[in-house]
């Protein structure tokens, strides 16, 4: 999202009408933006539109997940700073990864954060309770970090995979156990291979670190459409057992686009809940225009 406050919203009312009981949202991570000025409300429309669903009867807690992407895990390590082997090393990592949207968000001075890393672990950790009480009492904020996740999955019968949902890498060679730092910082290709082909039908994620835009037609999902950096912001909606059936993109001027999507669908029926609707091979190619406009977007 990078603090794209008002796409976001547009997304939320287009969602709002549609969420049904044994629906589920996932937020895949990267909320804030560095040079947003709207964090602050961005949080509130997150935390707004989840009051709204909860609102609805059948709705459960767990229906709505929210991970952490780079950013937020970055902040929780901020949150632990004193105990890193070579805090001023760690804070760079952190800040390199977005931390500062946070820092900003609670008017913490960038200057006095280096400041303080080089300061030993008392006044670090000093430091860090008042960070805590910042976040504290702003309303919703700490409930909201606590209930962040490092990834998500589906529910898999006898005869069905999952769908795994991570917020910008998979190392297809280990387990989700051992995947370590891997779901935010990899040098590995974001593939299903390996062991990984028998556990899950489709692994998607919210962010590209190197911005190759979205990937909507392999078992690898990437929903990343540039969002915060000049493209739309973009949701995917699944069936249970992993199949694409919809994209949305929310552009500039809150303009909203949503499609049909599956390359195999052109003879596809779906009975609701599932899908709202039969997919054409016509709607197969407004998907892809959709797609070749964020693909533009990151190529500008």
């Amino acid at each position: 999202i990078h603090g794209e406050v008002d796409r976001l919203a547009t997304l939320h009312d287009h969602l709002a009408s549609r969420f049904n009981v044994r629906d589920r949202i996932v937020y895949l991570g990267n909320y804030l933006g560095v040079e947003s000025k709207h964090n602050a409300a961005l949080i509130d429309e997150i935390l707004a539109f989840r009051s709204a669903l909860m609102s609805k009867t059948g709705v459960e807690p767990s229906d709505i997940v929210y991970l952490r992407g780079a950013a937020e895990e970055a902040w929780q390590r901020v949150m632990r700073l004193q105990f890193a082997p070579n805090p001023t090393q760690a804070l760079d990592k952190a800040l390199a990864s977005g931390v500062e949207a946070y820092l900003r968000l609670y008017g913490v001075s960038i200057n006095d954060t280096k400041s303080v890393a080089r300061a030993g672990s008392m006044a670090i950790t000093r430091w860090i309770n008042q960070l805590r009480v910042l976040q504290r009492n702003a309303l919703g904020h700490e409930s909201l970090m606590c209930s962040m996740r490092r990834a998500a999955y589906t529910g898999a019968s006898t005869d069905q995979q999952r769908m795994l949902f991570v917020p910008a890498g998979f190392d297809s060679s280990r387990s989700l156990e051992d995947q370590a730092e891997a779901l935010w910082w990899t040098s590995a290709p974001f593939r299903v291979s390996g062991r990984a082909q028998n556990l899950y039908s489709r692994i998607v994620r919210g962010f590209d670190s190197v911005n190759s835009g979205a990937v909507l037609d392999e078992a690898a999902v990437t929903l990343d459409g540039g969002c915060g950096r000049g493209g739309p912001l973009m949701c995917g909606s699944f069936t249970p057992n992993g199949k694409l059936v919809e994209v949305i993109a929310v552009g500039g001027q809150g303009a909203l686009e949503f499609t049909p999507y599956e390359r195999e669908a052109a003879n596809d029926f779906h009975a609701a809940p599932e899908a709202f609707y039969a997919p054409t091979v016509g709607d197969y190619s407004r998907a892809l225009a959709v797609v070749e406009e964020a693909a533009r977007y990151m190529s500008a």
